[in-house]
């Protein structure tokens, strides 16, 4: 695994941890809130994402290329094609096999998946721009709550820590010719491979509750007390707010744009 923040010398990475944040939320809340079907909106978050991705020296293929993991969590929206509202209408798929569908839902499927996209656009920006200490800092400063901010930083700290675990454990299998050379399937049946998938699953996460508990004993000991320290407050400079205050507007203004050409 490796830190999603991408170093680039730009206005983007440069700006405001705290401003960044809160446009990213502020985006993603106006973007969810636009009427199902307001495409003209629809465009102009997608315009005003590929433009920060441009202004932000990352690139549009960076960041369209990343937003692709979306695509598994939208399968839970299929079935709006489906069961959405009436009327129907009917597609014959194969010879004497009709397919009924919704087009609202149809609609609605869409909608869902360009907001959706778009929206992890967004998130991948955020994190591409912003070291992840920074972002918890932002985090504190905006009153998010500690508890919250502490599972966040840990949970992302020792996702590599168990990452390299199960690094060293299927190297080990390797080591002992569970991958054969010049082999099509290594290892053996599928049922063999499934078994030790299995096993494997089930020793990384004993030995990460073994390393939890270890940790969690070394914090206590440290005098941790269940929050993140906090880091200084420094108040947002004139530019973090020329650029703050006109962003939330503009955002504002493709909602307002949104509720007029929705459906």
């Amino acid at each position: 695994m490796r830190d999603l923040y991408t170093h680039r010398s730009s206005p983007i990475h440069r700006l405001d941890a705290r401003v960044k944040t809160i446009l990213t939320l502020a985006f993603v809340l106006f973007l969810s809130l636009t009427p199902f079907q307001a495409w003209p909106a629809y465009i102009l978050f997608l315009a005003v994402i590929l433009s920060i991705s441009l202004l932000s020296r990352l690139g549009i293929r960076f960041v369209l290329w990343r937003s692709f993991l979306v695509v598994p969590f939208l399968l839970a929206a299929v079935p709006l094609i489906f069961t959405g509202p009436p009327p129907r209408a009917t597609v014959q798929v194969l010879q004497g096999f009709d397919v009924v569908y919704s087009p609202e839902g149809v609609g609605r499927f869409v909608s869902i998946v360009v907001r959706s996209w778009i929206s992890v656009q967004a998130a991948i920006l955020l994190a591409a721009t912003t070291r992840f200490p920074d972002l918890l800092l932002a985090f504190q400063h905006l009153k998010v709550p500690g508890l919250f901010i502490a599972i966040v930083g840990l949970m992302w700290r020792y996702m590599f820590v168990i990452s390299d675990e199960a690094t060293r454990m299927l190297r080990a299998r390797s080591s002992r010719s569970a991958d054969l050379p010049n082999t099509r399937h290594s290892g053996g049946t599928i049922h063999w491979r499934a078994r030790m998938a299995g096993g494997m699953a089930g020793s990384l996460f004993l030995r990460s509750i073994e390393r939890s508990d270890r940790v969690y004993s070394a914090m206590l000991s440290r005098g941790y007390n269940g929050e993140s320290p906090r880091g200084d407050a420094t108040p947002l400079s004139s530019r973090d707010w020329q650029i703050l205050i006109p962003g939330l507007c503009l955002l504002l203004l493709l909602w307002m744009l949104g509720l007029l050409t929705g459906g």
